[in-house]
Formats: structure tokens, C-alpha cells, sequence
């Protein structure tokens, strides 16, 4: 503009004839050339000016980030739109049809990672759809019996499925996990107080809590909210009435001692039935030494048995030999004296048997002596009568 006006300066000091009516005329109808209206124009550079001043004001209105283990959902005008972003993409959320926004804004955009939406219209939240923990603290629930209880801190390790983020925050928002967390817990809890007494809650049951909480809470949640999946619970023990907890407190001891009896008693039953094995060990090799010792025994006395059998045999065979020798040498001597022995011999040795003796007796009155009267008789007759020998 200030162009136009420095080359229309040099014109009016040339000397120039006064123009006519006629052709002043005709310059009035030409256009205006361009760039003469500054109403216009003013209007435009006021716009791109507030534009680039609410960038540079609150650039985090437009440019943002979507860190990793997480997604990006919009709305614009409180409406939650289909489109989810995540780390790594770049989606302009802002359609430039005012101004295209400078050249450097977009090229700082692509480097550093950053998206675009429209400032103050459209909103962003980063959801997490990694794991997370969420601790539910401060729950009060009352037993079977009546005794007020509270759990300090119950941890709830959940996960948000990715395909299912638009679902979810459609039906429960961005804060879904207070409903089917939190307050799904404080539920839980007291159903399961009401139904059991103290002493299922805080010792018999205590260790199927957990398993308990996260069948109930993922039952319902894939039933009215699938994109939730509750991975495990974890409960800390409840705090129970001072009075109460002195009691199972004793009651522990109690339970403690009569423990540590029964273990001592498995040790004596485990080292009586220990010294029961090494005793019937020892019997067991004791018995099958002597076995051992007897079938030697029973071995040794059989040979010898064997070998007196055969010394007896042996001493038998020989002895019948003897007697068979002695009967065979008396018989035949037998047969021999048979032969010999006749009333001649005989007589012949009666008389040298007389003849031996040193005294004889002769008389009426013999003394009494054993004699064979046939002999006798022998003898008389053959010794010559008293009147023979007078003759």
C-alpha cells in the first residue's frame, strides 16, 4: 500500500493537463485495484493475528501428546467422537479452513510427535490400556453376626481393551472404573460380610476373598462393560474390634500350641518308627546271619554225616569180612576137629590132662570134680582090674 502511494506521489508533481469531464467520467467506473480496501483487509490480519496469539498463548490447545500404554478419544461440543488416537500417529483434529496455521507450527507438529485439534472446541483425555492397579481403600462391611469390620486397601489389577475404549467411555466415561471398580467393590465386599460370619471372613475364607471378588466383578463386567478384564484382587487382612482380635489372638496361640504338640508327637512317632525300622534291620540281618550261620551249620553236619556213613559203611564191610573169615577158619576148624576129635583123641587128651596134674586122688571118696562120666567109664575100662593084675 505504501508502494502505491510513493509512485502516485511523483505523478501529481508533474505538470499534467486538468483533466476532462468526460473522462474523469470513465475513471470512476474502473475497479479499485487491489489491496485498496482496508476494511478488509485490517479484518483478515485482525483474524490471523488472534489466531496465531491463542497458539502461541496455549499451544497445549491445539498440539498434544499421546504417551505410550495409552490411547487418545476426543470430543467436541460434549460429544465423544469414534476416532481414537495412539502413541506413534498423527491425526489433525483441526480443519484450517480460517487460516492454514504457519508453516513451522505443522512442521513442528510432525517432528516432535505431537497431534492438532481445535482450541477450546475439541477435548482430549489419554486412556491407559495397559495394566494398571487401582487400590479401593477405606471399605466398611458389616459380618453375618453383626460385627462391624473395614478393609484398609483392596487392589484391583484391570486392564482396558483397546477395541472396546469408544464402547466404554459411550456408556460409562472416562471415570468407568469408579463404577466398575470402586463402587463394585464396596458391593462385593459387603455382600460376601453379610453372608459370612467373622470368623469365615477373617480366617476360614479369608483366602478365597480374592478369587471370590474377581469372579463377581468380571462376571459383571463382561456382561454390561467386556472391554474391562480384571486380571486379580488382592485383599489385605480386615480390621476387626480390639476385643475380637485379643481373642483369636489367644485362640491363635492356642491353635499354635496344640500344632506344635502334634509335631513333637509326629517327631517321637517318626523316631519310635525310626528306631521300630533300624531295630527290625537288625533283627532282619540278625536272623539272616544265624540263617546264614545254621544252613552252614546243617552243610558241615551233613558231610559229616555223609563221611561218618561212609566209615561205618567202610568199618561194616570190613567186620562182616572178619566174621565172614572167622566163620569160614571155626568151620573149618570145626570140620577139622570133627574129623579129629574121636573117642581116641579125646581119651588121649584126657589122659594128658591127668597126666599134667600134680596130684591125683585115688579111693572109695574122690573129691567131687566135674568129669564126663564117659570119660570116666573109658578110663576104668581101660585101666586093668585088681585081679588082673594079680595075675
Amino acid at each position: 500500500m505504501s508502494d502505491v502511494t510513493a509512485e502516485s506521489t511523483p505523478r501529481q508533481r508533474l505538470p499534467t493537463p486538468s483533466p476532462s469531464l468526460s473522462q474523469q467520467q470513465f475513471r470512476g467506473r474502473q475497479p479499485p485495484p487491489p489491496g485498496s480496501d482496508p476494511l478488509a483487509l485490517g479484518v483478515v490480519i485482525f483474524i490471523a493475528v488472534c489466531f496465531l496469539l491463542v497458539s502461541i498463548s496455549a499451544p497445549s490447545s491445539i498440539l498434544h501428546q499421546v504417551p505410550e500404554g495409552h490411547v487418545g478419544v476426543y470430543w467436541r461440543g460434549g460429544a465423544l467422537l469414534k476416532t481414537i488416537t495412539t502413541p506413534g500417529t498423527f491425526f489433525p483434529k483441526c480443519f484450517f479452513s480460517l487460516f492454514c496455521l504457519s508453516v513451522s507450527l505443522l512442521i513442528l507438529s510432525l517432528l516432535l510427535g505431537y497431534h492438532l485439534k481445535l482450541p477450546f472446541i475439541t477435548q482430549f483425555e489419554p486412556i491407559q490400556v495397559t495394566l494398571q492397579t487401582d487400590q479401593v481403600k477405606g471399605i466398611p462391611c458389616g459380618t453375618k453376626g453383626g460385627v462391624m469390620i473395614s478393609f484398609d486397601k483392596i487392589e484391583v489389577v484391570n486392564r482396558l481393551n483397546k477395541d472396546f475404549v469408544y464402547e466404554t467411555l459411550l456408556n460409562y466415561g472416562v471415570h468407568y472404573d469408579k463404577t466398575w471398580i470402586y463402587d463394585k467393590i464396596h458391593h462385593e465386599i459387603n455382600q460376601f460380610c453379610s453372608a459370612h460370619s467373622l470368623q469365615q471372613v477373617y480366617i476360614d475364607m479369608f483366602d478365597q476373598i480374592d478369587e471370590t471378588m474377581k469372579e463377581a466383578i468380571q462376571r459383571d463386567c463382561t456382561r454390561y462393560a467386556p472391554g474391562i478384564e480384571i486380571i486379580s484382587v488382592r485383599v489385605t487382612k480386615p480390621n476387626i474390634p480390639v476385643s475380637i482380635r485379643r481373642n483369636f489372638e489367644l485362640m491363635e496361640e492356642e491353635r499354635t500350641k496344640a500344632l506344635i504338640a502334634i509335631e513333637r508327637q509326629k517327631v517321637a512317632e517318626k523316631e519310635a518308627e525310626t528306631q521300630k525300622k533300624i531295630a527290625l534291620s537288625e533283627a532282619e540281618k540278625n536272623a539272616l546271619v544265624s540263617k546264614i550261620l545254621m544252613q552252614q551249620m546243617l552243610t558241615e553236619k551233613d558231610s559229616s554225616k555223609r563221611q561218618q556213613q561212609i566209615d561205618n559203611e567202610m568199618f561194616l564191610a570190613r567186620e562182616r569180612a572178619l566174621a565172614d573169615a572167622n566163620y569160614y577158619r571155626i568151620t573149618k576148624e570145626a570140620e577139622a576137629n570133627k574129623l579129629k576129635l574121636t573117642p581116641e583123641y579125646l581119651e588121649l587128651r584126657f589122659i594128658e590132662s591127668i597126666a599134667n596134674n600134680t596130684k591125683i586122688f585115688f579111693g572109695e571118696k574122690i573129691p567131687n570134680i566135674i568129669m564126663d562120666q564117659r570119660l570116666i567109664r573109658n578110663h576104668l575100662d581101660s585101666v586093668p582090674s585088681k585081679d588082673q593084675l594079680e595075675i
